[in-house]
């Protein structure tokens, strides 16, 4: 118990704390530029004209068939070099998991507007409604619980996925432990159980307060409808 003591001592603690905040302020950008740029692009792939479903579906499979970690090498190492760009490896982490949740987030959007009957935007159209009204008032709302748990379940991802700027280079939550189980490691064999439990507690805190908020906006949005 001791040793468990002097493992999570406030030093490391205070590391642990820093990479937590590298860890939730990476997920958290990487959140609000996939719901922008995701419900945006996820309404034109749905009823944009041919060539401009043809670029989102492009885009979104170049972004799905390519590892995220090949992502991170690519705009990490790759492109800094080509076009000398001086940017360090959270940057990098907002880029390519910005530019992932966006192509996810407008593939969910997509799907929850046109798995609407086509014939509830034929009467707003019938009713004098502009097709930016018609996607606002009567689609969104009706798309919503559709959308609410795939949504959480790709921030999720999102929040777990972070993980992977560690390889290059990033001090986030799991490099810090990584960190502190290599100093500790020759007089406390077992330390990475340890630390790597509190990483799990760690990352589970950040997790489910987004599934614990989808059902509560789920149940508020179903009472309402009632």
């Amino acid at each position: 118990m001791l040793e468990v003591l002097q493992l999570f001592n406030a030093d490391n603690l205070g590391r642990l704390a820093e990479g937590l905040g590298t860890t939730l302020a990476l997920a958290l950008i990487s959140i609000f530029f996939s719901l922008v740029g995701g419900l945006s692009l996820g309404v034109l792939m749905a009823f944009g004209g041919r060539w401009v479903k043809l670029a989102c579906r492009v885009y979104l499979e170049a972004v799905r068939i390519v590892p995220l970690l090949v992502w991170l090498f690519i705009v990490y190492f790759g492109l800094a070099s080509l076009f000398n760009l001086h940017f360090g490896a959270f940057m990098a982490g907002v880029v390519v998991f910005s530019l992932w949740g966006v192509a996810e987030m407008m593939d969910l959007t997509r799907g929850a507007l046109t798995s609407i009957a086509k014939h509830q935007s034929q009467s707003a159209t019938a009713l004098g409604l502009k097709p930016l009204q018609i996607t606002l008032y009567i689609l969104f709302p009706q798309a919503f619980l559709a959308l609410l748990p795939s949504s959480v379940n790709l921030f999720t991802r999102m929040v777990k996925t972070t993980a992977l700027i560690s390889l290059i280079g990033a001090i986030d939550l799991l490099k810090v432990g990584q960190q502190i189980i290599e100093v500790n490691l020759i007089h406390m064999p077992h330390a990475s159980f340890y630390v790597y439990g509190l990483i799990f507690i760690l990352y589970f805190a950040l997790c489910y307060p987004l599934s614990y908020l989808s059902q509560h906006l789920e149940k508020k949005y179903q009472h309402n409808r009632g």
